[in-house]
């Protein structure tokens, strides 16, 4: 597993998932747990060797990466994240209005992040900062993060991957100029972290403050932008042929 160094770029690596779900750096911090807990209780240092096969599983259970079945319907903005909604906002950014929708993720909670909708990352920024408790409103400003300009159908969006007091390290699996799709897999937080999605004022927010949500499942908005201005502009000379054609002006 390759990682940049944080001070030159956002950490990057090749998104590997085992056979019974688990991203595989689970393996990586929690065999070594295991191993050292089953030698102790061994030599019946009982105490030690049940903390470090507990802290082992605890490992296990953070890294691990479910399937969730993604919402096919047009215009669904989901989840980047599991957890639980702690704002939602009218916020400008860049200049626009829109709205912002943060999550914060416990320690409990499934790490692994996902696209919030099918689109072409055309910027990707990490930003150093501090490691201020998730809960925050501070964190989605001040914490270390990657942020995400994703170009889609209906416009662009803006999501984060913001690190916490105990999540200190924002990892992506994906790049400027990748092409994802609505709850595809891009990357990780350690160890509870939170994760902002910021849309257009025109998205209609489809969660209220203090739902639980699931990464890649959870619809968070709908918002259908560019799209429905596109469908609509089509649908209008159609709809003046038709008109025309009823009225005997055209034949």
């Amino acid at each position: 597993m390759t990682m940049l160094a944080r001070d030159a770029e956002p950490a990057r690596e090749i998104a590997e998932v085992y056979p019974k779900g688990m991203v595989k750096e689970g393996y990586y911090f929690g065999v070594p747990l295991l191993v050292l807990g089953g030698v102790l209780l061994l030599v019946h240092w009982n105490a030690a060797g049940i903390a470090l096969v507990l802290l082992a599983l605890f490992v296990f259970s953070f890294f691990r990466d479910p399937e969730r079945v993604i919402p096919a319907e047009a215009g669904a903005v989901v989840s980047p994240g599991d957890g639980r909604v702690v704002v939602v906002t009218e916020e400008e950014y860049a200049g626009g209005p829109g709205k912002r929708i943060s999550i914060f993720l416990a320690v409990w909670n499934v790490h692994v992040n996902r696209a919030p909708a099918e689109g072409t990352i055309t910027k990707m920024e990490y930003r150093p900062g501090k490691f201020l408790a998730a809960m925050r409103e501070r964190a989605s400003v001040e914490n270390e993060q990657n942020v995400f300009t994703l170009s889609t159908d209906a416009g662009e969006m803006v999501f984060k991957q913001i690190a916490g007091l105990i999540a200190r390290r924002v990892v992506s699996w994906k790049k400027q100029g990748d092409r994802v799709l609505r709850g595809e897999r891009i990357g990780l937080v350690r160890f509870g972290s939170r994760v902002d999605v910021w849309l257009p004022k025109d998205a209609e927010i489809l969660v209220k403050l203090g739902q639980n949500v699931k990464g890649g499942s959870s619809v968070l908005a709908r918002w259908t932008g560019k799209a429905a201005m596109r469908s609509s502009a089509e649908a209008k000379p159609a709809e003046t042929d038709a008109n025309l054609t009823a009225s005997g002006k055209r034949s």
